[in-house]
């Protein structure tokens, strides 16, 4: 049953170095806050997976947390290329990082194994495609059955998951509006999670039952952190901010600026600063 608490503790009493960890969320609700405090907590030898993984995770790789990367896209979306991670690729700056790139398909369902306790997932894919020949855990596998040849990954089952939402209510059941990704089956398929939520309501007024997509005997912690996606949007709450998306380009292309950056805005930022850090910009956008 998950418990209510802050994200520092959150944080420091579920994730631990060298674990395979998912940061996820799709377009929106990206769960910048709680990587954040991973970041000043100073973890290390992470396996970071995503689906999408963008500024966040160039933050992360940037400052030495990860020792590998499984994803089906990685860029800064709508601008261009992640320059931390092509940093770490190219130049091993400032620690080498492995990649493992599958599709968009290829991840969502080997989430979707991760949750169904599944070793692999088995799907139609890849076919014509060159990353198998760049990427040892896509296999081939023969349906028993009818004799088709399939596509084959393992399954994601990450040791903790991290995501961001609108809701929780005090029993621990979250609420999540809008474009939903593979938040739910990233969870699911972990063995610890932690929901960061815009507000922790007594329950979900006028919501049909149906709606909560997590119950809480999924989820390890609960945190409230408002604007905890910025500058990812919260579907009801606050808008993208695609300023700040423009920004980590140039931000992001200089070593020493991208460290001054980080130690400014993310290091020397606790969640409450960061909250109201960004209840201010919401409000100067109106």
């Amino acid at each position: 049953m998950a418990i209510i608490q802050s994200l520092k503790d959150a944080v420091a009493d579920n994730l631990n170095n060298g674990d395979v960890v998912a940061f996820e969320g799709f377009t929106h609700l990206i769960p910048h806050a709680a990587a954040h405090e991973a970041i000043r907590q100073g973890y290390r030898d992470l396996t970071l997976v995503r689906m999408t993984p963008d500024i966040v995770y160039d933050q992360m790789i940037g400052m030495g947390m990860a020792k590998k990367l499984i994803f089906s896209y990685a860029g800064n979306p709508g601008v261009g290329l992640l320059r931390r991670l092509r940093d770490a690729v190219e130049n091993n700056w400032p620690n080498p990082v492995e990649i493992e790139e599958h599709s968009h398909a290829a991840m969502a369902n080997a989430y979707e194994a991760g949750a169904a306790g599944l070793p692999c997932a088995v799907f139609r894919g890849y076919k014509g495609a060159g990353l198998k020949e760049v990427n040892s855990n896509i296999r081939s596998v023969v349906c028993p059955f009818t004799g088709e040849e399939l596509a084959a990954v393992p399954s994601v089952r990450p040791d903790v998951t991290f995501i961001h939402a609108q809701k929780a209510n005090r029993k621990g059941d979250v609420l999540i509006e809008g474009i939903v990704g593979i938040q739910k089956e990233a969870v699911l398929a972990a063995k610890k999670s932690v929901v960061t939520v815009e507000e922790i309501v007594d329950d979900f007024d006028d919501v049909h039952a149906n709606a909560c997509i997590l119950p809480g005997w999924a989820v390890s912690a609960i945190c409230e952190v408002p604007g905890g996606a910025h500058p990812s949007y919260a579907h009801g709450y606050y808008i993208r901010d695609n300023g700040a998306y423009l920004d980590w380009d140039k931000i992001a292309t200089d070593r020493e600026g991208f460290r001054n950056w980080m130690e400014q805005h993310v290091l020397n930022q606790t969640p409450e600063v960061f909250a109201s850090r960004v209840s201010s910009l919401l409000e100067a956008g109106k």
